[in-house]
């Protein structure tokens, strides 16, 4: 589903993603991990074709990010660390303008909305302006323009943030249903415990560059995913 090659994106001087290269096949959630400032969110703005990049390449589906961005980008859905919707809207339009952007019909819209709305306990708020939303509802809301088209990748940055309890189980529960449907999944977290449990791969980074890869079971050897990562921030892995 996911093929990042030779990554790499620079600031000035500072290499933000250095010669990252992982893949993501179909059925897989990946978690992407690492410390604030080591290019977790630089590299998930890049698969989603909003920052360009200096080298390298990025896939979806086989097709490139560079080369064909509109393809790539229907088959994906996207929700960054702090959403920015349109607070004029109320939450019922803004479902709709997604659902307009990527061609839902109305039968099939209907259905989703009113599907996801009750699973994120917002139903009865879509008719309020989102300026009246609070920030857990907003990811909620977000978090549900994201399933409206049914995209085969989802690409999250710290989904969990802001949610509550049930809003958690939810989306976890929907991250592996999309790969048990032979879709995927590629999310950063600081959850470790979240990752570990949920994760059939995991990427670390760290000052830009990937220093752990591969398999859960693998990376966490015979202890804990939050041990390796410390070990590794701290120079002993």
């Amino acid at each position: 589903m996911l093929r990042i090659e030779h990554l790499t994106k620079t600031y000035g001087d500072k290499k933000a993603v250095d010669d990252l290269t992982l893949d993501i096949a179909d059925g897989e959630i990946c978690g992407f991990i690492g410390p604030n400032g080591a290019g977790k969110t630089t590299t998930i703005k890049s698969v989603c074709g909003i920052l360009g990049f200096d080298s390298g390449e990025i896939y979806i589906g086989g097709k490139s990010i560079k080369r064909e961005p509109i393809e790539c980008k229907r088959r994906m859905a996207y929700i960054p660390d702090n959403p920015d919707l349109y607070d004029f809207l109320s939450g019922i339009k803004y479902l709709n303008f997604i659902a307009d952007v990527y061609g839902v019909g109305a039968a099939e819209r209907q259905e989703r909305i009113r599907l996801y709305a009750d699973m994120f306990e917002l139903t009865a708020d879509l008719a309020q302006p989102i300026a009246a939303y609070s920030h857990g509802m907003k990811q909620k809301l977000a978090l549900i323009s994201a399933f409206i088209h049914e995209p085969e990748f989802l690409v999250l940055d710290e989904p969990f943030v802001g949610l509550d309890p049930m809003a958690s189980r939810v989306v976890k529960d929907l991250m592996r249903k999309k790969c048990d449907g032979g879709g995927a999944v590629f999310f950063s977290t600081h959850i470790l415990e979240v990752a570990e449990k949920l994760c059939d791969k995991v990427a670390i980074i760290k000052n830009g560059r990937l220093v752990a890869w591969g398999d859960m079971d693998k990376v966490r050897g015979d202890g804990s995913l939050e041990k390796v990562f410390f070990e590794l921030e701290e120079g002993k892995a």
